[in-house]
């Protein structure tokens, strides 16, 4: 048997692999930042992570 340790944020326009044990989960998805796990509400930009254009335009 296989344990997933690391996948995708569940965020569609995210490119962030993250730690399942470290990741904001919400709805039962696992997510690189609080920005991302809520939807980008108010307005939040993207995750700010060096690399990602996460909810850049």
């Amino acid at each position: 048997m296989t344990t997933v340790t690391q996948m995708k944020c569940a965020c569609e326009s995210c490119l962030c692999i993250v730690d399942v044990s470290k990741a904001v989960q919400a709805e039962e998805q696992y997510y690189c930042s609080e920005g991302c796990a809520n939807g980008h509400a108010d307005n939040t930009k993207g995750c700010g992570h060096t690399g990602c254009n996460c909810h850049s335009s």
